[in-house]
């Protein structure tokens, strides 16, 4: 298959990438590096990025920013980050991603833990990842011939150090089970489905 993985060069995008790569053609999005760059934020970037792929087999999105912080310091700007980003990012890479998929192909995205169990200062990244959630189960019933599924993991051990004051008590996802739940979506049958992946 021929699968490009927007996000390809962070820290889960390593490693997913590194998995696909032993049995499939991969090709790398970033914001700043890769085979292909893409501004995120931006649907013109994102058609953009398509046009220079041509036609693939498989998606992979492990991308999108949102704003941390308390929620009396949130301004409606810094909601938009999540929305335009998190949020629409994924949804318009669904939206025009399938004109470019084959038939039977797949689209996976990523949310988190803070979908179903938020903490302290993060609102905003709840908000956006629930509503990728909803947009999943939603946009199956509507498309044919095209799988689009989520990946939702807890706290992922490789960034275990640098978020772990923010997750007091949850244990820490080892990698290899999230790759695992990238390629069970790429390379299985499921469809329409939110993978959690938990320790």
């Amino acid at each position: 298959m021929k699968i490009l993985i927007i996000g390809g060069n962070g820290t889960i995008g390593k490693k997913v990438s590194q998995r696909l790569a032993e049995k499939h053609d991969v090709l790398i999005a970033g914001r700043n590096s890769g085979d292909v760059t893409v501004d995120f934020s931006d649907s013109n970037s994102i058609k953009a990025m398509f046009e220079k792929t041509g036609k693939i087999d498989a998606i992979v999105c492990i991308a999108g920013d949102a704003k941390w912080d308390k929620f009396d310091n949130l301004s409606e700007d810094d909601f938009y980050i999540g929305i335009k980003s998190k949020l629409m990012g994924q949804v318009n890479t669904v939206r025009i991603g399938k004109e470019f998929l084959n038939k039977g192909g797949s689209i996976t995205l990523s949310t988190g833990i803070l979908a179903d169990d938020p903490v302290d200062m993060t609102t905003s990244a709840a908000m956006v990842n629930g509503a990728v959630h909803s947009f999943v189960k939603a946009v199956v019933l509507e498309l044919d011939n095209i799988r689009v599924n989520a990946v939702c993991s807890d706290l992922v051990e490789d960034s275990y150090e640098k978020y772990k004051d923010y997750f007091p008590g949850n244990t820490p996802v080892p990698m290899h089970k999230i790759v695992d739940g990238y390629v069970k979506c790429v390379e299985g049958k499921i469809n329409g489905r939110i993978l959690r992946i938990m320790a």
